[in-house]
């Protein structure tokens, strides 16, 4: 079963069983809610990892407008322990929600009697930072009377390139981001299909652990990217993962391995500007090599061939190019998100909200926060990418 596809989306994890993510239309306090064609104002809420985010979005005709969108990062809370404390995360999602969602609205210049809706990302993330978001979303739907839409944080990000154009679907994804990195299928909102995902670690993580080796800080990723324009990776030869396997997934554990024992040996800022740039060759070059047997296989069987590329590693411009040529080579157009909409923020959750209220599909009120929630369900039951743990299957 797919997440929802105009029916139930279950929650995998064996401590919670019985609410649905995606249901009949019902508003929070009981109402019918029906499908509609008209323009939907949809509250987004976001608090997966470390930023506290809040938008208002316009859904009209397929197209999406941003009212506002208001991101209060938490860098210089996590930055002395080089990666994200979950307690401390958690923390300042309680501290700024409020007045995050507060100026979401004042600069929508819109109330609370101007939505059609309310979405909150209810996983997969840090579960106590999720429970926030999550929990004054439902405050704020009970309160107004309003429809919450339980929304899962990397449908968030497949849909974020509709933020900012009007893209049709079908399309072939690439979401790759710090926890995150698959290959899907995509024909709508809570309509996935998982062609190939990580077996081990996500791009975005390799970038984080590779960086804070070199001792470039956090958060890694952009540091490494702006390292590596100073350094020449030819000189630097790193393993190639899955060679000759004929599947579309990926592997980066390999490399985050052998860059590590590198950047123990490097005695100079160049030596660490080449390796920079020699793992951002070599992440790029995988994406692409993985993306392209996708590539040809969805080409076979679809005449709308457009190629999307979503997550934070999207931001990165050396692989968003590789991918853009990648894409061309096999006939397909290739989009990403605005760079403001690569990185985790709540106007793609209000988006997918919208997307999810516009055929009628809410959450109940009592749906929980899950810390693992895969796109394609079915096949992450079927055929996980990851051995599933207490907390359910990754991807």
């Amino acid at each position: 079963m797919s997440v929802a596809h105009r029916s139930p989306g279950r929650y995998l994890d064996p401590m919670e069983m019985s609410a649905d993510y995606s249901s009949g239309a019902k508003s929070a306090t009981g109402r019918d809610v029906l499908p509609r064609p008209g323009p939907l104002t949809v509250l987004g809420l976001e608090t997966s990892c470390d930023e506290t985010a809040a938008s208002v979005v316009r859904l009209t005709s397929g197209r999406a407008e941003v009212l506002s969108s208001v991101v209060h990062s938490q860098i210089d809370d996590h930055a002395a322990y080089g990666g994200v404390v979950p307690e401390i995360a958690a923390r300042s999602h309680v501290e700024m929600i409020a007045e995050v969602t507060r100026r979401a609205m004042a600069e929508a210049d819109m109330g609370y009697d101007g939505l059609d809706g309310i979405a909150a990302t209810a996983g997969p993330g840090l579960v106590g930072g999720v429970m926030v978001g999550l929990s004054f979303g439902k405050a704020a739907a009970l309160a107004r009377g309003l429809p919450l839409v339980a929304v899962n944080h990397l449908e968030g990000h497949a849909v974020s390139a509709r933020l900012g154009a009007e893209v049709a679907y079908p399309f072939l994804l690439l979401l790759v981001s710090g926890g995150h990195c698959q290959l899907l299928e995509v024909r709508g909102v809570g309509d996935m299909s998982r062609i190939g995902a990580t077996i081990d670690d996500a791009a975005g993580e390799a970038f984080d652990k590779i960086a804070k080796a070199l001792g470039l800080g956090y958060p890694g990723g952009p540091a490494l990217e702006r390292l590596a324009m100073q350094g020449d990776g030819s000189k630097i030869d790193l393993p190639r993962a899955l060679l000759g396997r004929k599947d579309c997934d990926f592997s980066f554990s390999g490399l985050k391995t052998a860059a590590f024992r590198i950047a123990q040996t490097c005695e100079t800022e160049q030596d660490k500007a080449d390796l920079a740039d020699a793992v951002q060759n070599a992440i790029a070059r995988q994406l692409s090599d993985r993306s392209e047997r996708a590539l040809a296989a969805y080409a076979e069987t679809h005449e709308h061939r457009l190629f999307v590329v979503a997550g934070g590693v999207a931001a990165n411009k050396t692989i968003r190019a590789t991918l853009q040529a990648t894409a061309a080579k096999h006939g397909f157009d290739f989009l990403a998100p605005p760079m403001a909409y690569c990185t985790d923020n709540a106007a793609m959750i209000a988006l997918a909200g919208a997307e999810r209220l516009a055929l009628g599909l809410t959450s109940d009120i009592d749906v929980v926060a899950r810390p693992r929630w895969p796109l394609d369900e079915a096949r992450a039951l079927s055929d996980p990418s990851h051995k599933p743990g207490r907390k359910g299957a990754k991807a």
